[in-house]
């Protein structure tokens, strides 16, 4: 059989068709990731009026049947005809890919959205979407389906002339999208995070699918200042201010705001006319700059550093810091497709500038946080230069060398990483079964005893001082911190394997906060899992099955029956099974349940939840815990 390929044969889709086609180069998936963002592109629009002077208030709705509206106060979409389109503008907006006012410079000085392709994607992967615009008194509706026009924009009623913005509402398109069912914490994050970057946008999140309509209201007057703040709660402040630096250069306007905290970690968060910039860029690098710069100027014109010692670094001045670093700029130049780094050179000179002259004024006016900070900064230094003597140690060496892998690791024999996987097991006596139950060729071993150092309460110097941590970064073979390499990564899986209870729970947390904060790539590349062993083991007749869960024993039940002859088995540990258990519910990959660990690039509301899970706070983390009580399951206390 033929196939052709010919002058006809070449695809031409017309309008919205394309987004329809490849819906993953317009919202970058159609997983739930993808679904949330068809939210974050409608609210952009409205942000943007915000920047712009026009709106103080946007509304969310979560609507019964999983439809979202949007509504803010802005001037409303204009109405009047398009003459280069000869439509409605606002038909333009929804139906036409990268048309709107941030186009062309005329109708927004600076704005956020992915590409710009907002309104017109959102539309295109939606069932159905209506728009409804209030201006000059008049009440202005259109209705799409799939993208298509369902009738010209027309008046449906009067307004007073007073009352302007938009309104939108839309279902998104279960042919599109793998899931449809919104998640209201997602978009809560997301929402407070836009109020926290808008100083003085009132941003109100409503959930009408329960009985009881959910609310949850984000305006933000001290904007990243307040960012800051919720970002430290769970951090102990070194001191009371927060450091605000603001102002404008080179047509860049610039707000930067930081506080140490007692950890030892950076958490430092970069965006531009609102968009995250996972990888920084020329902002981030402007700004520490003038921080590494204006700190160690100022420790030498005060003392603070002997003639005869190194300048800090600025990895010793961030220790324990919170920064946001937020710049507006007109024609944003992203490096890459999915705008992850800022390329613009005059970004730098401008926050780099803006920052060294306010931050030294700063200084001069409070000695006494410039001291809290430098000391800090000088422990650092010397807990550096431990650590790197007892990183050295840990580093992982040839067989030339003579460094060898821990002694309590069990490794496979295959060599290629690619088909090897580690399992990091909970103590000794779960270890030696799951020795005993490996495929020897592709699984690894490495029991932990007891619990490991909780990372977020300890310096570099410490943890590699670890003898847990140390045998762990030895066997990844990665290396941590600046000498992390993946392509060292000696297993393509990383497997935590640990008891169903509460102390199980808490080993993996340490696991996690400990990849999180030194080898995040691990994370964000895919190769951490944990495994799920069975809950219950149910022997029937000489038969057996396992559940995973309450829910999948009852189900098994009412397919065997309930009746005495059932012996049923709660399993507390993993010592409690023997090996060939292990591997046939746990450990064989053909019938095994494995959960992959992800996170987003740069989210900092992950950094709020292992702050407040693992820091010294108890207050955050009562809270954490009551909030998120309702989705705890199968955890025996």
């Amino acid at each position: 059989m033929s196939t052709e390929y010919g002058a006809d044969q070449i695809q031409i889709l017309e309008g919205l068709e394309a987004v329809r086609k490849r819906p993953g180069m317009y919202i970058g998936s159609t997983s739930i990731r993808g679904l949330h963002h068809l939210v974050y592109e409608i609210v952009d629009n409205s942000v943007d009026e915000a920047l712009a002077g026009f709106c103080n208030t946007i509304d969310v709705t979560i609507n019964k049947g999983d439809t979202i509206t949007v509504v803010d106060n802005g001037r409303g979409i204009p109405i009047g005809i398009n003459h280069k389109a000869g439509k409605p503008a606002v038909e333009v907006v929804f139906t036409v890919l990268h048309a709107g006012g941030k186009f062309g410079g005329g109708g927004y000085k600076v704005s956020g959205g992915l590409h710009g392709v907002g309104a017109s994607v959102v539309n295109a992967l939606s069932e159905w979407l209506e728009v409804t615009i209030y201006k000059e008194g008049k009440v202005y509706k259109q209705r799409y389906e799939r993208g298509k026009v369902m009738y010209p924009l027309k008046v449906v009623g009067e307004c007073s002339l007073e009352k302007t913005g938009t309104s939108v509402t839309f279902k998104p398109d279960a042919e599109i999208f793998e899931e449809t069912v919104f998640d209201f914490g997602t978009l809560k994050q997301r929402l407070r995070e836009i109020a926290f970057l808008t100083k003085n946008l009132k941003i109100v999140l409503h959930d009408n699918r329960g009985e009881e309509e959910k609310v949850r209201e984000f305006h933000y007057e001290g904007g990243i200042k307040e960012f800051v703040g919720y970002l430290n709660k769970s951090k102990e402040a070194l001191y009371p201010e927060i450091i605000y630096c603001e102002g404008t250069k080179d047509d860049v306007y610039v707000e930067v705001a930081l506080q140490h905290n007692d950890s030892y970690n950076e958490s430092c968060y970069s965006f531009v006319n609102n968009i995250t910039t996972p990888e920084g860029g020329t902002h981030l690098a402007g700004f520490r700059n003038a921080l590494t710069k204006t700190f160690n100027d100022y420790a030498r014109n005060n003392k603070l550093l002997k003639e005869s010692e190194q300048n800090l670094s600025g990895e010793d001045i961030r220790e324990g810091m919170t920064a946001i670093v937020s710049i507006k700029i007109g024609e944003p130049q992203f490096e890459g497709q999915t705008k992850q780094k800022l390329g613009n050179s005059e970004a730098r000179g401008a926050v780099d500038s803006i920052v060294s002259e306010q931050l030294t004024y700063f200084l001069e006016q409070n000695p006494q946080v410039a001291k809290i900070i430098l000391e800090k900064s000088i422990m650092a230094q010397r807990a550096r230069e431990a650590a790197r003597k007892a990183r050295d140690l840990t580093r992982r060496k040839t067989a030339l060398d003579g460094m060898s892998l821990p002694g309590k690791l069990a490794d496979c024999t295959e060599k290629n990483p690619e088909n090897c996987e580690i399992y990091i097991v909970e103590g000794d006596s779960a270890g030696g079964s799951a020795k005993s139950a490996r495929s020897r060729a592709t699984q690894a071993i490495l029991p932990l005893r007891g619990k490991i150092l909780n990372v977020e309460k300890a310096r570099l110097d410490k943890i590699y001082g670890n003898a847990e941590i140390k045998a762990m970064i030895t066997a990844f073979g990665t290396g941590i911190h600046e000498d992390f390499d993946i392509s060292k990564l000696r297993y393509n899986k990383i497997i935590i394997m640990t008891d169903a209870d509460v102390d199980g729970a808490h080993i993996s947390t340490l696991l996690l906060t400990f990849l999180y904060r030194f080898m995040p790539d691990l994370i964000k590349e895919g190769h951490v899992y944990m495994a799920q062993p069975p809950l219950y083991k149910l022997e029937k007749n000489k038969k057996v099955w396992y559940a995973y869960s309450d829910e999948e024993l009852n189900q098994i039940l009412l397919e065997v029956g309930r009746d005495n002859n059932n012996k049923i088995q709660r399993y507390k540990g993993l010592g409690e099974m023997d090996a060939d258990q292990l591997w046939e519910t746990t450990m064989d990959p053909e019938k095994r349940i494995l959960k992959r660990v992800t996170m987003d690039d740069c989210d900092p509301e992950i950094d709020v939840v292992f702050t407040t899970l693992m820091g010294d706070k108890v207050e955050p983390r009562r809270e954490f815990i009551e909030e998120n009580a309702i989705y705890v399951k199968n955890l025996d206390v």
